[in-house]
């Protein structure tokens, strides 16, 4: 009989053995896991951190951007252009000049006063237009080239750039120089009629 009784203790025991390791075991993958989590969230902290640092420190070397002062410099050379080979707006107001001076004369006007009215009214008018267009241009290449000095110290246009404002300064000042001596009839003198 001794021996019946030992072993239902034993099976006491050999029951609650494995009931503890199922629970030691349960309770280890739990925390493993969770550690697991820690330690895999910690380096992409520490690199979103890094990369967020990078990315502000090169924002804030970035160079500022050129793209107004270089269409404004290519703007100011194009006018400079149109100025001097005359533009479609000048042609119409020429011919307006032109219509509106000989509705203004009378059956009896002289040969001078029509040379006036055909001549030198769309003359004028022509030179005018493109005074403006020149004028323009060199307002704009001298402001796209005095911009740097009056914002940060650390701005400065590319090398095109300053060179199409130059240009653009040159063409101005030229087509300029055109509108005077067009318009006070210094280039050509007007034609008279023999009296």
């Amino acid at each position: 009989m001794d021996t019946t009784k030992t072993p239902a203790a034993n099976a006491t025991e050999a029951d609650a053995t494995p009931v503890d390791l199922d629970k030691t075991e349960v309770a280890q993958p739990a925390e493993a896991e969770a550690d697991s989590v820690r330690t895999d969230a910690d380096p992409e902290d520490e690199t979103f951190a890094e990369d967020e640092d990078e990315d502000g420190d090169e924002a804030e070397t970035a160079q500022p951007g050129h793209v107004g002062s270089a269409a404004s410099a290519i703007v100011a050379a194009g006018l400079g252009v149109v100025a001097l080979s005359g533009s479609w707006v000048a042609g119409i107001v020429s011919e307006r000049a032109s219509i509106a001076a000989r509705l203004e004369l009378s059956q009896a006007a002289d040969a001078n006063a029509q040379i006036a009215a055909q001549f030198v009214d769309p003359w004028h008018t022509t030179a005018m237009v493109n005074g403006v267009f020149s004028a323009l241009a060199l307002i704009i290449a001298t402001f796209v080239l005095a911009l740097p000095a009056f914002s940060t110290p650390e701005r400065v246009l590319p090398t095109w750039v300053r060179s199409v404002s130059w240009a653009g300064i040159g063409l101005g000042a030229l087509g300029v120089l055109l509108f005077v001596l067009m318009y006070f009839d210094l280039l050509l003198a007007i034609p008279k009629a023999a009296g």
